[in-house]
Formats: structure tokens, C-alpha cells, sequence
């Protein structure tokens, strides 16, 4: 019988034409794509097991994956072959092998995300669907010293979307920023996991405050009542980028990039 080998790879993508990274029959996603092009390669079905699913519209700079085959492929030949079978919003990153007790989800140690806010008074041709527009001028340090609420380990059942299927609402936050950067407001987030359209859920509770519709304190009474409803509504998923997970030093993967967009 053939040896099993398992391997990680880095996956950046575009979400805007995908109906989220989990397969749905009938329907174009991120993991179908990949795994398609993975099976030509290794001529036999390949699966994926991924760090963290993300919805429609919603684009990641490194997801990471892990799979096992018996093909008896080199890395290159995985990075390339697959490449070279993808549609030009999808691509490999990077291959490698690894240990078989790696985890591409339940090995995650932290995650990172970054929301993309174009802010001016017109909307841009260019960025359609790569960022979330809105019009209004926001308050960017009112936004991020509310965000500070956030920070910790606590229950999120305020930014928890009524479908998340998730056993536990307790999250922890280890970063949270927000700042302008010309036309640009970003939101940068980093913790152990995530919930289902928390980020998203947060984003929009954060623009209130913005907005000056709520104050600053509002977002930690939001986080203390546990309810969604009282929270803001759920941003576009236009704006959100999956900047990928973080593994132990011993798995020696490449780290997720510094986003460039916009650039820093």
C-alpha cells in the first residue's frame, strides 16, 4: 500500500465570484476549486481540511489547508500543477509537507482578519467588491478606542450571527485596531478563533459609533448583553480579508503576509 503523505499549502483568493469556501452542490466555491485541481494533479480525489471557513464574497491572503495523498509528487510539482489548473482568482501560495499530526484548523493558534473600509464621498469603479464603500466621514478614534471594549476573552453572543453553529460564543481577542489611512479606514483584528460573521458583526456595531449615532461606551454594553439584536448590522462582505492563521514554531510554516492592501 502506498505511503500517505500530508501536506499544507498557503491559498489566497478573491471570494467576490465564490458562494463561500465550503462545497455546495450546484454551486462554485473556494474548496471545490481547489480540490478539483488537486485531484487532477494527483490523479485520485483529494480532500481538504481548511483553517476557517469564509463566507461569500469574503477573500483570504493565506488560508492554509492540509491534505494527505499517496501521489508521488514533489512540492513544486503540487505548487505549479495546481496552479496552472486554477482560475486566476484562486493561488497557491506555497506547498509543503508535514508532520501527520498537523491540524490545518484545530492547530490554528491565532487568526487574523482585516476590514476594508473606502470612505469618501464616491464610490470607485476600482475597488467595487474588493472594499465596502461608505459615503459618510467616520470617526476613526471615537471607532477605535470603543474597539478597546473588545479586547480579552468573553462571550460574543452580541456579534454571533443567529445561524453559527459553533458550541461555544467565548472568544478571546488579543489585537483589535482601527485607523484611517487616506480614504481607507481599516479595521485589523487578531484572535484564537472566531465565531460566524463576528468580524463582520463587530465592523458594523463599530460604525455606529462612527457615525456618531452611538457613543464610545456603547460597544461594551453591546458585548456585556449577549444578544445580537442589540448590536449593529452586519458589514458587506466585500470589505473582509481572511489574512490567514498562525501555527506553532515546530510546523515551520510560512507566516500570514503583512496585507497590502492598502498598503501599510
Amino acid at each position: 500500500m502506498a505511503t500517505l503523505t500530508r501536506w499544507a499549502a498557503g491559498v489566497e483568493y478573491q471570494g467576490t465570484a465564490y458562494s463561500g469556501w465550503q462545497s455546495l452542490p450546484g454551486r462554485a466555491t473556494v474548496q471545490g476549486t481547489l480540490e478539483a485541481a488537486l485531484s487532477t494533479v494527483a490523479d485520485a480525489p483529494v480532500a481538504v481540511i481548511t483553517a476557517g471557513r469564509t463566507d461569500a464574497g469574503v477573500h483570504a491572503l493565506q488560508q492554509v489547508v492540509h491534505f494527505d495523498s499517496a501521489a508521488p509528487r514533489r512540492a513544486d510539482s503540487w505548487l505549479f500543477g495546481v496552479n496552472s489548473l486554477l482560475p486566476e482568482d484562486i493561488s497557491l501560495r506555497w506547498v509543503q509537507p508535514v508532520p501527520a499530526a498537523f491540524h490545518a484548523r484545530f492547530g490554528a493558534i491565532r487568526r487574523d482578519y482585516r476590514y476594508v473600509i473606502h470612505n469618501r464621498r464616491t464610490r470607485s469603479a476600482l475597488l467595487a467588491r474588493r472594499a465596502t464603500w461608505l459615503l459618510r466621514p467616520l470617526d476613526v478614534e471615537a471607532m477605535a478606542e470603543a474597539a478597546q471594549a473588545l479586547l480579552g476573552e468573553h462571550d460574543f453572543s452580541s456579534f454571533r450571527d443567529s445561524q453559527c453553529q459553533a458550541p461555544s460564543p467565548v472568544r478571546r481577542l488579543e489585537t483589535v485596531s482601527v485607523r484611517r489611512q487616506g480614504d481607507f479606514v481599516l479595521v485589523d483584528v487578531g484572535g484564537n478563533a472566531f465565531l460566524h460573521h463576528m468580524v463582520r458583526n463587530i465592523v458594523g456595531t463599530l460604525a455606529e459609533v462612527g457615525y456618531g449615532r452611538q457613543p464610545v461606551s456603547w460597544v461594551a454594553a453591546v458585548l456585556a448583553a449577549r444578544d445580537r439584536r442589540l448590536a449593529g448590522m452586519t458589514a458587506a462582505a466585500d470589505g473582509l480579508y481572511f489574512v490567514g492563521p498562525r501555527y506553532a514554531a515546530e510546523f515551520d510554516l510560512p507566516p500570514p503576509p503583512t496585507p497590502w492592501f492598502p498598503t501599510a
